[in-house]
């Protein structure tokens, strides 16, 4: 019988550093300033109770144009339960104007920012490698990362955004 309770109190304990480690482990976003593609100033902070999909793309990737669809739709359907889709365009400064009429000609929604100096995707990964797809937590933490993009994903992002949101 000692043993059992032994053996209860150790994977109680075990459980317990368990979960202080799954919390800890969430990161906070990297703050950023950023530029939309209106010229406006966007700050990452600024956005804190919101549930964000920050979304690294260029017009040259093929992956990212499969997924920005996708991307523009979970923002249209999730608009009203503070969820914020954005999209971080790493185009050179000089294809600014062509990243503006890629996004407007397909009338997303979504906001568009540019990095044209890659700092930002920096941060958040090193490699560069694009599509590149982070979830911040209403609190400002990293709850989900992925590189690349293949068909289905953005049933996984659905899937964190319900969980996140309690619905």
């Amino acid at each position: 019988m000692i043993y059992w309770r032994k053996i209860l109190i150790l994977l109680t304990l075990l459980a317990a550093v368990y979960s202080a480690q799954a919390v800890a482990a969430k990161p906070l976003a990297t703050n950023f300033t950023l530029r939309d593609i209106n010229g406006q100033s966007y700050v990452l902070s600024e956005h804190r109770g919101e549930v964000i999909i920050l979304n690294f793309w260029a017009t040259w990737c093929g992956p990212c144009a499969l997924e920005l669809p996708h991307l523009n739709a979970i923002a249209k359907e999730y608009a009203e339960n503070n969820v914020s889709v954005v999209v971080v365009s790493i185009d050179a400064a000089r294809n600014a104007s062509r990243v503006r009429s890629y996004i407007r000609a397909r009338n997303y929604v979504f906001t568009a920012l540019h990095d044209t100096d890659t700092t930002v995707v920096s941060q958040y990964h090193p490699s560069k490698t694009i599509p590149f797809t982070v979830i911040i937590d209403q609190k400002g933490a990293i709850v989900y990362q992925q590189v690349g993009y293949s068909p289905g994903d953005e049933q996984v992002y659905i899937d964190i955004i319900k969980n996140l949101l309690h619905i």
